[in-house]
C-alpha cells in the first residue's frame, strides 16, 4: 500500500502518460480520464512491492494498454465525432496539430508504439515488453507507422 503522499506523487507524475495512451485507444478525452481513473484504482489497491518507480510506470502504461484494450472490445464504447475531439484539443502551432491529426488516424497497432517511443521514450524492446508483442513486430509497426505518416503529411501538404 502506499502512503497518501507517495500516491498524490504518483498520479501527479504519471496522470498526463496515463491519459494519453488511454487517449490513444479511444480518442474520446471522456472514456480515456475513465480508463485513467481505473488504472489509478488498480494502483492504489495494489499490494505488490514495486522496485522502482521506472516499475510502476511500466506497471501503469502495461495495466493502461490493457485497460484500453477492454475498451475497444466493449459493445458500450461510445463513438464521439472525431473532429469534436480534435477541436477539443490546443496545440501550439498548425504543423502540431497536423501531426497530432495524422497521428491519431493511425491504426492503434502502429499509433501506440510511435507515442511510447517519440513521446515517452521508450525503446523498441521495453514497447516489446509492455505490449506484449516481439521486438520485430515493434520495429515493424513502427516503420509501417512512420511510412503511413509520411504518405498522410504529404496528402495534407499536396491539398493544403
Amino acid at each position: 500500500m502506499f502512503t497518501h503522499e507517495k500516491f498524490t506523487h504518483l498520479v501527479q507524475t504519471y496522470i498526463d502518460t496515463v491519459f494519453r495512451i488511454a487517449l490513444n485507444y479511444t480518442k474520446n478525452p471522456f472514456d480515456a480520464e475513465d480508463i485513467a481513473q481505473n488504472v489509478f484504482l488498480k494502483l492504489y489497491k495494489q499490494q505488490k512491492e514495486f522496485e522502482s518507480d521506472e516499475h510502476i510506470r511500466n506497471w501503469l502504461i502495461r495495466v493502461t494498454v490493457n485497460e484500453g484494450k477492454k475498451h475497444m472490445s466493449s459493445p458500450w464504447r461510445s463513438m464521439a465525432p472525431y473532429e469534436e475531439y480534435v477541436a477539443a484539443v490546443s496545440f501550439s502551432s498548425e504543423q502540431h496539430r497536423e501531426l497530432f491529426d495524422a497521428l491519431m488516424r493511425l491504426p492503434v497497432k502502429y499509433r501506440l508504439p510511435i507515442y511510447l517511443h517519440y513521446y515517452e521514450d521508450y525503446s523498441t524492446g521495453e514497447i516489446a515488453q509492455i505490449l506484449r508483442i516481439p521486438k520485430g513486430t515493434v520495429c515493424t509497426n513502427l516503420s509501417r507507422g512512420r511510412q503511413l505518416l509520411r504518405d498522410q503529411l504529404q496528402e495534407v501538404e499536396s491539398n493544403g
